[in-house]
Formats: C-alpha cells, structure tokens, sequence
C-alpha cells in the first residue's frame, strides 16, 4: 500500500443558495489543481455547495445521496482520479430531515459514504438534525475520518476516529474570523493529541451575519503545518505527505498505547 499522499486544501468562497454555481467551480478548482500536479485528495469546506447561512433554503438545496450534487462530482473525481470530500446539507426519505453533511467520493467515481456533523453550533440546531455516527473511510493510502466544523472543538471526535485507525481526519469547515485563534489551535491540538495527519479546509468570505476565516491547514503527527494558506483569500494550498510518519511518531510518543482508558470514566457522562 502506498503511504505518500498529495492533499489539496480548496478554500473557497461559496454563492449563497446556488448550488449550481458552486458546482461549476468546484469543478473548475478541481481541473486547475489537478492540471497542476497530481494529486491524490481534494478536500472542500463546511457546505460547500450550497453556502451556510441558508436559513429556509436548506429545505430547497438539500439533496438526498446520492443525488445529481453527488453525481455531477462523482464524474469529476473519475475524470481527474481523485478522492473528493466536500460539504452539503442533506436529506433523507422524509424531506423535512436534514444533516449538515460531508460526502467522500473515490478517484473511479464511486460513492465512499458520507459523514453527518455531530457538533451542531448556534443556529445549524434549527436547520439540521445531529448526526449519530463517525464512520471510517477505506483509500488506497489508509484508512481516513472526517469532521465538519465545530467537531474540531470537540476532542473526543478526533480521538474516536484515531482510536477506530484513522491515519488522517479531513476537516470541511466553516470557522469564523473572529475566532480564527480557536481554529488553528483546534487543528494543531487534534494532530498532536493523535499523532495523526489533520487536513483542514475552511471556507472564506461573508454572509448577512458572518465573515469566515480561512487559514486552511495541513497538520502532521508532531504538529508540523505542511501547508497552509494564510490568508483568508480564495486559493488552494498542496502538499505531499507520507503516512508512516504516524507510526514513527507514536512510537517515539508512545501517545495511544499510555492511555489510562478505566480513568476516563466521566467522558461519556452527560453534562
């Protein structure tokens, strides 16, 4: 299995309710990375698709998966080889019930799976329903988690994935500038607490209410920022990293094997 993986960090400035025209240029930030280098994994931001401040419109854009979003993307992904993932709100059968989602696509088109965002923030509550499970991702490279946004607060997110054999977690994220401080503490701090490769896109640009931030980041097991984009500006950053450097580091850290799990009791107790 090939360890060396070429990640692309998107960050991007979503149309607000137009799912159309986010479409078109995702496919076109697709074409121009991969028309640049090879690469292995695209990661988008936090709703990507549709913009975040939808309000009412969720019920409008969101898309059962797989859908026409999740198609139309699936052909990118086959056309340039490469694993997508990226931002949506979505829907199940009953089309009141929405998630704050991310979908994984694999580099021949195929539909991986999709994560729906546990940590819901403000008013996220009264569009989506929380999701209820983290699911692990198989690629070529390892095995692969995601989290979306304000799951990056939450360290028992990253640790459960780490825990269930994620070599890298995929952040899709739409973190304010006002807060910028919290997020790149955030995506250091859950690399480290893992030793585990953390590629972290957020969105940029502004809303009716909100202004985000930027500064996406590619992280390794010992904190090393192999990449990131500083500004908060449309653009993409790249970088190749190789996975066995997660067990070189845990190894020298012995980071997982001396955890004292009988102590962690309170954990799992509701607040």
């Amino acid at each position: 299995m090939a360890r060396e993986v070429t990640i692309a960090l998107a960050q991007t400035a979503p149309v607000l309710n137009d799912n159309e025209e986010n479409l078109r240029r995702m496919a076109a930030v697709i074409q121009r990375i991969c028309s640049e280098q090879p690469t292995d994994i695209i990661v988008f931001p936090e709703l990507a698709v549709s913009g975040y401040e939808c309000g009412l419109n969720f019920t409008r854009l969101a898309e059962r998966i797989p859908g026409h979003i999740v198609s139309y993307l699936a052909g990118k992904a086959a056309e340039f080889s490469v694993y997508l993932v990226f931002g949506l709100p979505a829907k199940e059968k009953v089309e009141s019930i929405l998630f704050n989602a991310a979908v994984v696509i694999g580099p021949d088109g195929e539909l991986l799976g999709d994560y729906r965002k546990l940590h819901l923030r403000g008013e996220e509550r009264l569009a989506f329903r929380p999701g209820y499970r983290m699911p692990i991702f198989e690629t070529e490279f390892g095995l692969m988690g995601v989290m979306i946004g304000w799951d990056m607060a939450f360290p028992e997110v990253a640790r459960s994935l780490t825990l269930d054999g994620a070599d890298l977690i995929v952040a899709c994220a739409a973190w304010e500038a006002d807060h910028i401080e919290e997020w790149r503490a955030y995506a250091m701090a859950r690399a480290c607490e893992n030793a585990v490769f953390v590629a972290a896109a957020n969105r940029v640009g502004s809303e009716p209410t909100y202004t985000f931030g930027g500064e996406s980041m590619l992280v390794g097991p010992r904190g090393t920022v192999h990449t990131a984009l500083d500004e908060a500006i449309e653009g993409y950053a790249v970088a190749t990293v190789d996975l066995d450097e997660i067990r070189k580091a845990r190894e020298e850290s012995q980071l997982l094997q001396c955890r004292q799990p009988a102590a962690y009791r309170s954990l799992v107790r509701k607040y």
